[in-house]
C-alpha cells in the first residue's frame, strides 16, 4: 500500500495534484509549518521518508537536510530551483514533467507574439474607452515574411517554430549546438538578435544564462523589433529591458516570466508597449492535470522499484 510511504511536499505547487497525493501517501506539508516546526518534522522523518514532491522552479532548502532522501519529483520542466550539485553528490535522483506542457507553452508564445505585433491589448482598451468613435486605431505589424529568432531550440522551441511556420515566418535559432532541423543557426545571441524581427527566449534558468539578454541584445533587435520571453525571467536584465522599451531601442515585449516572481519590475508595469502575463505558460486545466499525473507516476515508480518515467539525467 502506497499510503504507508511517507512523502514530504515542499510547497503548494498544484492543489489538485497535492490532493491526489494526500490520498495515496502519508504526506507532510512542509510549507504550512514554521521554520522550527519544519526542522523538527524533517528530523522525525529521517530513515522513514525518501520522497519529496516540489515545484521545479523553487523549493525549500530544508529538504536537503533529509538524509534518507532518494527522489525529488518536480512539478515543472526547468529545474533551476533545485540544488543539483548537492543532491547528485548524495545519489538523489530528480524527475520533472517534460513534453506534457510543450503545446500549452508554445501556444502561449504565439499568443504573445500576436498580441505584441498587432497591439491587441491596447486595441481592446481602445474600444472599451470609446476611442474608436474618435478615430482609427494605429496599425500593427504583420508576421508573414518576417524572421523569428528562437533562443533555445529544445522541445518547446521546436514546437513554437512549427507553429510559426504556419504564419509564414522564417525561423532562425541559437542553441548550445546545432540541431538537425531546417532552420538557420547562429553561434551567438547577438548574431541571432541582429537577424531577427522577433526574438523569442525559451532558455532555461541557471548561472549560465543569468542576465544573458540585456541592452546590447535589445538594441540589435531594434526599434521595430519585438522580444518575447517564455523561458526564464532570470535570463533577462529587466532594468535594461525597461530602459530599451522606454527609449525606443526596442519596439515591444511580451513576457510570461520574471526574475523575481511574483514581483514584476515596476518600470515594466507602466509601459504600454509590453504585454505582461502572470507565468501562465502551462496553465491550462489539461496540461496541469497531465503534469500532476507525471509527478505521481514517477513517485509510484520509485516506490515500486521501476524505471522512472522522466528522470533528469544532467
Amino acid at each position: 500500500m502506497l499510503k504507508r510511504h511517507h512523502l514530504l511536499i515542499a510547497n503548494k505547487f498544484h492543489e489538485e495534484t497535492i490532493d491526489r497525493l494526500d490520498q495515496q501517501y502519508q504526506t507532510h506539508h512542509l510549507w504550512k509549518l514554521t521554520e522550527s516546526q519544519k526542522k523538527l518534522l524533517i528530523e522525525s522523518l529521517e530513515g522513514q521518508c525518501r520522497l519529496v514532491a516540489t515545484a521545479s522552479w523553487n523549493t525549500d532548502p530544508l529538504i536537503y537536510n533529509l538524509k534518507s532522501l532518494k527522489l525529488i519529483a518536480c512539478f515543472g520542466v526547468g529545474i533551476d530551483g533545485i540544488d543539483l550539485i548537492t543532491i547528485r553528490n548524495r545519489g538523489v535522483r530528480v524527475t520533472n514533467t517534460p513534453d506534457v506542457l510543450t503545446d500549452a507553452v508554445a501556444d502561449l508564445a504565439m499568443g504573445l507574439l500576436l498580441s505584441t505585433s498587432r497591439n491587441l491589448v491596447n486595441a481592446d482598451k481602445f474600444v472599451r474607452a470609446g476611442s474608436w468613435q474618435k478615430g482609427a486605431f494605429p496599425f500593427g505589424s504583420g508576421l508573414a515574411g518576417k524572421t523569428l529568432g528562437i533562443a533555445g531550440l529544445g522541445r518547446i522551441g521546436l514546437a513554437i517554430a512549427q507553429r510559426a511556420e504556419a504564419f509564414k515566418l522564417k525561423i532562425e535559432y541559437h542553441s548550445r549546438s546545432k540541431v538537425n532541423q531546417p532552420y538557420g543557426y547562429h553561434p551567438s545571441l547577438e548574431a541571432l538578435a541582429t537577424a531577427s524581427d522577433f526574438f523569442l527566449c525559451v532558455l532555461p534558468g541557471g548561472d549560465f544564462t543569468k542576465n544573458c539578454i540585456g541592452k546590447n541584445i535589445f538594441k540589435k533587435i531594434g526599434p521595430a523589433g519585438i522580444f518575447i520571453n517564455v523561458g526564464r525571467g532570470s535570463c533577462v536584465d529587466e532594468e535594461a529591458l525597461g530602459q530599451s522599451l522606454s527609449n525606443g531601442d526596442l519596439g515591444a515585449a511580451g513576457l510570461d516570466v520574471y526574475s523575481r516572481e511574483p514581483e514584476v519590475n515596476p518600470t515594466l508595469t507602466t509601459l504600454s508597449n509590453v504585454v505582461l502575463l502572470p507565468h501562465i505558460g502551462s496553465a491550462t486545466l489539461e496540461t496541469r492535470e497531465a503534469m500532476g499525473q507525471l509527478v505521481i507516476d514517477n513517485l509510484n515508480a520509485e516506490i515500486c522499484n521501476k524505471k522512472l518515467i522522466s528522470e533528469v539525467k544532467n
